[in-house]
């Protein structure tokens, strides 16, 4: 048995990135590795600049994601005209607290286009654990981050913030797909006899069991390098169907 976290994604309106292409922001059905790293991060209040740590967090990291509610996807068109004079010296304030001020040459200018995908009105619930456990920061480090954050937490992109407390439990299970079958579904959660999950896995490795039905595998381009900033290496991710188990049903809470 092991130590795992359940969180539960709901909001509005959730981002999980893929690869942005030119000015299209695309979005997957499950969070990457590094959103998740990122997420964790931000809640132990870790800047961009402790690489070391953020790496580490990252590498220790396994999780596996169930899709209770189905949502919709919606695309934001957005655009601005920066050859505005009012927008040329423009100061903002940042997530980090400080003034910024916009910089750049001719090319910055002008109109700029952006379509960014959000999933709309969806629900997921998380398992997660870390590898190894009595590392810091542990579960527990882990769960008192979650409760009370050093920074507001958003699922993905900035604007989407939760409409909930992402921590809604520590369970011990034989593995993250146990915890899932046996975790609540959420009150908005569709009917169904059985929900999309995402789980890492190897190649090689054998298809789950009990409850569990596997569609897909490959190999996926999430972890992040957090020094340069910038998508490198491979992992395996399996995508499938789970049944819950009836100790899992849904709960109204």
């Amino acid at each position: 048995m092991m130590e795992i976290l359940l969180l539960r994604f709901d909001a509005p309106l959730m981002s999980f990135g893929a690869p942005i292409v030119d000015q299209y922001g695309f979005i997957q059905p499950y969070p990457a590795l590094s959103m998740m790293t990122g997420l964790l991060a931000n809640a132990l209040g870790y800047t961009h600049a402790e690489t070391a740590r953020l790496e580490r967090l990252q590498e220790r990291l396994r999780y596996a994601v169930r899709e209770d509610r189905r949502g919709q996807q919606l695309r934001d068109f957005q655009t601005v005209d920066l050859s505005q004079p009012f927008l040329h010296d423009e100061r903002a304030w940042t997530t980090r607290g400080t003034l910024e001020t916009r910089q750049g040459g001719p090319a910055s200018l002008g109109i700029h286009i952006r379509l960014r995908d959000y999933w709309a009105d969806a629900v997921y619930t998380v398992a997660l654990t870390l590898d190894p456990p009595d590392e810091p920061p542990t579960l527990a480090d882990l769960e008192q981050a979650l409760r009370f954050p050093a920074r507001p937490l958003f699922i993905g992109r900035k604007p989407c913030l939760p409409a909930a407390p992402l921590f809604i439990g520590r369970v011990e299970a034989a593995d993250l797909l146990d915890a899932l079958r046996r975790a609540p579904l959420d009150a908005r959660a569709d009917r169904a006899d059985f929900y999309r999950v995402w789980w890492e896995t190897g190649p090689d490795d054998p298809p789950p069991v009990e409850g569990i039905r596997e569609n897909l595998r490959r190999p996926v381009t999430d972890r992040r390098d957090w020094a340069n900033q910038i998508h490198v290496g491979s992992r395996w991710i399996a995508m499938g169907e789970l049944s819950v188990h009836p100790a899992g049903e849904r709960h109204e809470g």
